[in-house]
């Protein structure tokens, strides 16, 4: 691609109009002869520091942010903005071929997408779909490593995307991929925001910061669809400038449910857009799935499209993988797997199960490492509260001694009388479980959820897949 093609609207530069061979902001690779470098400042590295060797290695052209005495440079005020827009025309600008819903908050994120994906795909649109648990274009599987990809894949999959002819795209969007603008330059026609709960402080250091950095979907959003029973969609709702319909578990929502009915195989309700009602019967616990689903109606009716054709499709679905999941056992006592990873999440995932369970809940988790420990004690607090018995043990420990984490969680059940063991070995903890296990309980494994994997020292991923061990372990005591 020429540099005048690829930096128009972008960048001004007095070089010659070069042939660019390729894009990147990865300092780390073998860069080809007449690609672009563009230097971004990171938390750890800044780019800036190699731009010379990346000239050395064969780079035509380098964008800056500050003069570094390079004949090859082009200097503008931003470069983590101007990157993602560089990488939108690099792939012939793909997001504006594509119909872009973008889902934002701490919990819930995956369910909705995944949901929405389900019924736009009912609806005969092709759909592609951005998240936690992978990518998808259409009905083929893409494995990811991040909520919201970097620029460059991103806009790559976007390209995929619009080749293979997906009229919508679902995406998770995440607050450090907002805040990092790895999104910028794409226009979402619908922005939903979910909830706000304590996660990811280690990157955002404040839930202040953690709020605004959620709050900028709603910059690029042509609507938004804010729940209303967060007191964080609240202040949304008089802060954005975008068009906004609100969902909520109250009448004084746009959208909102009647005549709740939970229990252990999903929620059932009457829901209402002022204008109708119709019966939601979704087969996913717990109230929070209550919001999920209402956030799908919300969002498909301001696309426009039928309510009850929209209902229809939500009450076919069988559920989301690592969401509440039933791991099957064959036995009589239940094994639920969920990502709750979050003090929120667990009281609403203990919460749901709960409430209709016959016999003792039993809570499975730990804390990942490398990441916000104040919330450690305080997923402990949330498990003493909403279930039976705890058993302590490893999430992703990554680069950090798994013991130590075990003891920063166990400062949370000071006072409480919940019983408990920790074990630190995940697996030999969820095989505990399975052989302890009595009759009617519900051990939930919290935290790993679609995860088949375990982040250890090195950030090296071992294959863990829970329904594995959990079959492994149902093995040991026949």
């Amino acid at each position: 691609m020429k540099l005048y093609d690829l930096i128009k609207g972008i960048a001004k530069t007095e070089l010659p109009n070069l042939e660019i061979t390729a894009l990147t902001s990865d300092n780390r690779i073998d860069i080809p002869q007449g690609a672009m470098f563009v230097c971004i400042k990171g938390k750890n590295f800044d780019g800036h520091s190699a731009a010379k060797q990346m000239t050395d290695k064969g780079a035509a052209v380098v964008i800056v942010e500050r003069d570094l005495g390079l004949e090859n440079q082009i200097i503008v005020s931003d470069t983590r903005s101007i990157y993602p827009k560089l990488c939108a025309a690099w792939f012939g600008n793909p997001e504006k071929e594509l119909k872009l819903i973008g889902v934002t908050g701490t919990n819930g994120k995956t369910t909705i997408t995944t949901v929405l994906k389900k019924v736009l795909t009912d609806f005969g649109c092709k759909t592609g779909l951005i998240g936690t648990c992978q990518n998808e274009i259409g009905e083929e599987i893409i494995p990811t490593t991040r909520t919201t990809p970097e620029p460059y894949d991103l806009f790559e999959l976007f390209r995929k995307m619009a080749d293979a002819k997906c009229e919508y795209v679902v995406m998770e969007v995440s607050s450090q991929g907002l805040e990092q603008k790895r999104v910028e330059g794409c226009r979402f026609k619908v922005g939903v925001f979910t909830n706000l709960t304590q996660d990811h402080l280690d990157v955002h250091g404040t839930m202040e910061n953690y709020y605004q950095a959620k709050k900028m979907l709603f910059d690029i959003s042509d609507n938004a669809i804010i729940n209303i029973d967060d007191e964080a969609g609240q202040r949304y709702l008089n802060e954005i400038t975008c068009p906004a319909k609100t969902f909520s578990d109250e009448t004084k929502a746009d959208f909102y449910a009647e005549e709740i009915c939970l229990s252990a195989d999903g929620v059932k309700y009457v829901f209402s857009d002022k204008a109708s009602k119709h019966n939601v019967a979704f087969k996913m616990p717990g109230l929070f799935n209550v919001s999920n689903s209402l956030a799908v109606i919300a969002c498909c009716e301001t696309l426009g499209f039928n309510v009850e054709e929209t209902i229809k499709s939500i009450n076919s679905m069988k559920g989301v993988r690592g969401r509440a999941e039933v791991v099957p056992t064959g036995r009589d006592f239940t094994v639920i797997c969920d990502y709750a990873h979050t003090p929120d999440a667990i009281v609403n995932v203990l919460k749901a199960i709960k409430g209709s369970a016959k016999g003792k809940v039993k809570c499975l988790f730990g804390c990942g490492g490398n990441r916000d420990a104040k919330k450690r004690p305080l997923m402990a607090e949330a498990a003493a509260d909403n279930a039976d018995f705890l058993i302590v043990t490893s999430d992703n420990p990554r680069n950090e001694d798994p013991e130590a984490i075990i003891k920063d969680v166990l400062k949370g059940l000071a006072g409480k009388d919940t019983p408990y063991v920790t074990i630190c070995d995940r697996r030999e903890a969820i095989h505990w479980a399975v052989k302890n296990a009595e009759k009617d309980d519900v051990i939930v494994l919290a935290g790993k959820g679609h995860e088949d994997y375990q982040i250890i020292a090195g950030g090296v991923k071992i294959h863990f897949d829970e329904r594995e061990v959990v079959a492994e372990a149902l093995k040991e005591i026949d």
